[in-house]
């Protein structure tokens, strides 16, 4: 279900905008607004997921009222002029609807904000329970990921500065789940590794950038079972 909040400040508008999502198919109007001060005062506490927002609007425009929220709420803007467009985009808003808006125009941009919030981004941290206490990991930080020899419950995060922080009980399909899937690749039953940290691979062997005893670097043998999906990830 879409639950949708439209910021306009013309009233007439609104009563348009909101006869059209009341004909689309789960698509609930939650709140309207026409004064951004408000809305933004209020959206926060608002129960939604996405935004209708005006472009051209007195005292505050749609797109300054975009940045203040996009990290929290998918945007779509509307607006009679098309030199916005580029600015819109820039925004990584779901997508931009010229008036006078058709139902079937309005149709599709909900079927994009559908895709995105059904499929959640991944957040780019980790938190787990660690050999230092309960930590956030940024992922951009990690190099390589691998079993602990210890313990084959833990996982050793080796990070980008040779920082190695031990997963306290965490499962690799548990682990991938929260890792970023365009950055991340199990090689085999016990390592996986940050595409970043890759320097040359073949059909059986990653070299990676990660530094190894004799001035050498990490070599990982890939299984059977990884091969395919790691070449798909580079397009082989």
């Amino acid at each position: 279900m879409i639950k949708c909040v439209i910021l306009d400040d013309e009233l007439l508008a609104i009563s348009y905008l909101k006869l059209l999502c009341e004909q689309i198919d789960h698509v609930e109007v939650v709140k309207a607004f026409n004064d951004p001060k408000i809305f933004l005062s209020e959206i926060h506490s608002i129960d939604c997921n996405v935004c209708i927002l005006d472009i051209e609007m007195p005292g505050m425009t749609g797109l300054q009222v975009a940045e203040l929220i996009s990290d929290s709420k998918k945007i779509i803007f509307t607006t009679a002029y098309k030199e916005y467009a580029a600015e819109a985009f820039d925004l990584n808003v779901v997508d931009y609807v010229r008036k006078p808006i058709k139902k079937e125009r309005l149709i599709q941009a909900f079927e994009k904000a559908k895709e995105l919030v059904n499929s959640p981004q991944k957040k780019d941290f980790i938190e787990w329970n660690t050999n230092i206490g309960k930590t956030i990991i940024f992922t951009e930080q990690i190099a390589y990921i691998k079993t602990s020899e210890i313990d084959s419950r833990d996982k050793d995060i080796i990070l980008n500065d040779g920082t190695n922080i031990v997963l306290k009980n965490l499962n690799f399909k548990n682990l991938l789940d929260m890792l970023p899937a365009k950055d991340f690749a199990q090689v085999n039953k016990k390592e996986i590794i940050a595409l970043s940290s890759i320097k040359v691979f073949s059909t059986n062997e990653i070299i990676t950038t990660i530094p190894a005893e004799d001035d050498n670097f990490l070599k990982l043998q890939i299984g059977d079972t990884y091969k395919s999906a790691l070449m798909e990830m580079f397009g082989k």
